[in-house]
């Protein structure tokens, strides 16, 4: 395989090289700024500032951030592996957060769960038609994740369920702007691909801060 072919997904690129997506490299700012924001909620709160696997997860949204700029930016298969990496480490490293600091399963069950979401997820991309959702229906499992966590924690009266709830819905909203990104290009040749970036940060970020204000507690008392 040749890491160096170059790779056109989006409207914004029209041709192979450097800033030829310059919407879609400059929108994974607010990654960084999501990163930031949560780095700096985390550091106010005693629990929080010494939570490893939290700041883990914060330092995976200020890589897929990087590994997405370096996509968009050069546009090679190289760079496709170094965006889609982080961003499939986050949604299970996540998920396994949830299972253990909202959810309340021990280590051995919130592993198995979490190794049955990714068989899941897995097998559910995998029956996909090639094509569908211009690619984006293997991130449907995530928004079942979100919501089905959310749903859960607001049946226990849980203060996060309401915040998984919404980074659903915002998530719901930025796989649109995904798929129909292709779809568009006669009526509007830059394309919307740069909303899922901006639309995933503020996702990414209503999670972490439901990490940040809740997830240490329910973990002490897991």
């Amino acid at each position: 395989m040749d890491w160096f072919a170059p790779v056109d997904l989006y409207c914004e690129r029209l041709a192979p090289g450097l800033w030829a997506e310059p919407l879609n490299v400059l929108s994974n700012l607010a990654f960084f700024i999501a990163a930031v924001l949560a780095a700096r909620h985390a550091w106010q709160g005693v629990n929080a500032r010494n939570d490893g696997f939290l700041w883990l997860l914060i330092i995976l949204v200020a890589v897929i951030g990087a590994g997405s700029t370096a996509f968009h930016l050069v546009g090679t298969r190289w760079a496709m592996l170094a965006d889609v990496v982080p961003i499939t480490l986050f949604i299970y490293m996540f998920f396994l957060f949830a299972m253990r600091r909202f959810l309340g399963l021990d280590w051995p069950a919130a592993l198995l769960t979490t190794a049955l979401f990714f068989g899941a997820s897995w097998i559910f991309g995998e029956s996909l038609p090639r094509g569908f959702m211009n690619g984006s229906g293997s991130y449907l499992p995530a928004f079942f994740a979100m919501a089905g966590v959310g749903a859960l924690l607001i049946h226990r009266d849980h203060p996060a369920g309401h915040w998984f709830a919404g980074a659903g819905g915002v998530f719901l909203i930025s796989l649109t702007f995904r798929t129909i990104d292709q779809a568009i290009c006669p009526i509007l040749p830059i394309g919307v691909h740069y909303m899922w970036h901006i639309l995933n940060s503020l996702v990414l970020y209503l999670l972490l801060e439901a990490g940040v204000r809740w997830g240490r507690a329910k973990a002490s008392a897991s």
